[in-house]
């Protein structure tokens, strides 16, 4: 079988670029399929992830950022210039390999796959959300145009969700849909927390969606009871600053962070993992930290965290905003060491249900039967 996925690059230390790097080598090396990368924007930028050498990346030179070059008409009309070439080159790539399925991991690719018209099974990847443009900082008219750019979905042969939140969402756009979790890299070290630290522990960017305003609310008030605790927070981006200035101005025994590879090291020091998205498509740190020993407490936003998290067993799953009670459950936790401990391996348990063999049977099911669909 022949794969190809779609893409813009393989270019950032990102979750879609682990998992994507991740699930592309398993099908290499467990059922010797023949995979292909086409990308558009990959450029000198090297590839973060290892890649098993028999993957094949082709980038197609577009460039779509010298659009921004320019203003106005001239912008647009630039834009068009490149969605052109970005077809032609698909189309001659995906003439050269043949590829017998095509999946797509970004919205835009989706859509320039969808223009050429052509006979190959085609899925999307849903890494993000349907309703991930709610939740940001984006204009009604931004929102309308991928709306209405996701109504050629129709023609897809099926979209891929991590939830089935988001499933339920896109099917007013596809009915053909399928959930299918992320492959976690998780915990083999055979070291575990023991939940003895009185250290919490949060990971991930500083930016809208993480909601770092209510993490700091929420630690303010678990600090008022339990003084001698502390939260570790690990991560970067943007919005850096603002957390760092407002744990300065309420004086919370908080410690900021950059962000580490060694992530799961971190999580083994701590004795709970704390989480505050506004909205979470999966939520790969939550199964991460489970996987290190560590009840996680976050609050219950579309769609992940109610997927991963039995709630009273190895986490807390809390009213969605409701900043008293998620500082309940923190407190709950600091003031019961044998709850932490047996939440903890409860949660041992439970991410073993994303490791790569229990995901990737899936994919290998559904592209065997999209193939034969044909």
């Amino acid at each position: 079988m022949r794969i190809l996925y779609v893409t813009d690059a393989l270019a950032v230390w990102g979750g879609i670029e682990r998992v994507l790097s991740d699930k592309m080598n398993y099908i290499v090396r467990q059922y010797g399929h023949d995979v292909y990368v086409a990308t558009a924007d990959q450029g000198g930028n090297p590839i973060p992830f290892p890649l098993d050498e028999r993957i094949i990346v082709r980038d197609l030179n577009i460039r779509f950022h010298q659009q921004y070059h320019y203003r106005g008409l001239k912008r647009f009309l630039k834009n068009r210039e490149l969605e052109r070439l970005y077809r032609s080159r698909l189309s001659s790539f995906i003439s050269e390999i043949n590829p017998d399925v095509i999946s797509c991991i970004r919205d835009g690719c989706a859509s320039a796959v969808l223009d050429l018209h052509i006979t190959i099974p085609v899925i999307f990847e849903s890494h993000a959300m349907y309703r991930d443009v709610e939740f940001e900082n984006s204009t009604f008219l931004h929102r309308l145009s991928i709306y209405k750019g996701r109504k050629k979905y129709k023609g897809l042969d099926g979209i891929v969700t991590l939830t089935q939140g988001d499933a339920d969402d896109w099917k007013c756009v596809c009915k053909k849909t399928y959930v299918i979790p992320n492959v976690v890299h998780l915990n083999e070290s055979g070291k575990y927390s023991q939940c003895k630290a009185k250290r919490a522990i949060f990971a991930g960017r500083f930016d809208l969606q993480k909601d770092v305003d209510s993490l700091a609310n929420v630690w303010a008030l678990v600090q008022l009871r339990h003084p001698d605790w502390t939260l570790d927070v690990y991560g970067n981006g943007e919005l850096k600053p603002h957390f760092e200035e407002i744990v300065s101005d309420k004086k919370l025994n908080v410690s900021v962070h950059p962000a580490v590879p060694d992530i799961l090291d971190k999580f083994i020091e701590s004795s709970m993992l704390l989480m505050t998205s506004l909205y979470e498509p999966f939520g790969l740190v939550l199964v991460e930290a489970m996987s290190c020993g560590l009840p996680v407490v976050a609050f219950d936003c579309p769609y992940g965290p109610a997927d991963i998290i039995h709630d009273g067993i190895d986490g807390f799953l809390v009213e969605d905003r409701n900043i008293e009670a998620y500082s309940d459950r923190v407190c709950q936790l600091i003031e019961n060491d044998k709850m932490r401990l047996d939440m903890g391996q409860a949660a041992i348990q439970s991410s073993q249900r994303y490791n790569a063999a229990k995901i990737m049977v899936q994919w290998n099911r559904l592209f065997s039967e999209l193939c034969h669909t044909t």
